[in-house]
């Protein structure tokens, strides 16, 4: 079996953070499997993340780590984020990466829409996968909030885009994590990685 195109991208803002630790294992598993990675931190990238406008009828020149990120999603066969829950979303910076990125005419064709009315997907021919980190045990988080955040990132924007399938990994509760959980964690991330699923 061939190696696949991965690309991970740490969408924790914070040089140092567990999510870091995530994507690093994720990608190192997967070069040592064979795959060809291509590695972001988020906290290496300075852009404005405001989109700053309504619609989408004007947009702001993309600084030069946002067009090397969309080049990093067009090489890509596989796209995994990592990411924490940060009052029930995503942490504001990595939402301003989306906003400013993600635009119709590169994710998305408004102008030629399916049947039910959705735009076209874009950035089909990739699959995805979102790592979410949260204090909200996972039980709770199912049981009270469905398990919302990881809906959105699985269906309103890897899906959206055509990324599919698109599968998510919640690990949790962070903050009551002791070395033996992380350990447990990093094992699982590290079997997705060598797997490049």
């Amino acid at each position: 079996m061939s190696g696949k195109r991965i690309f991970v991208l740490n969408g924790h803002p914070a040089q140092t953070s567990l999510n870091r630790h995530l994507a690093e294992t994720y990608a190192a598993a997967a070069r040592k499997a064979g795959h060809e990675v291509r590695l972001t931190h988020l906290a290496d990238m300075e852009f404005d993340p405001d989109h700053g406008f309504a619609g989408y009828a004007q947009h702001k020149p993309l600084e030069a780590v946002l067009q090397a990120f969309r080049s990093d999603v067009e090489w890509a066969e596989h796209m995994v984020l990592t990411t924490p829950m940060w009052w029930g979303g995503l942490p504001a910076k990595l939402k301003g990466l989306i906003d400013r990125t993600f635009l119709p005419g590169w994710a998305f064709d408004t102008r030629n829409r399916n049947r039910i009315g959705m735009p076209r997907p874009m950035l089909g021919g990739r699959t995805a996968r979102a790592i979410v980190t949260s204090d909200s045990p996972d039980l709770f988080f199912a049981l009270m909030y469905r398990k919302a955040l990881l809906r959105q990132i699985r269906g309103q924007i890897f899906n959206f885009v055509g990324m599919r399938p698109a599968k998510t990994t919640h690990l949790a509760p962070v903050g009551e994590a002791n070395a033996g959980t992380i350990e447990g964690w990093q094992r699982q991330i590290d079997a997705l990685g060598a797997a490049g699923r």
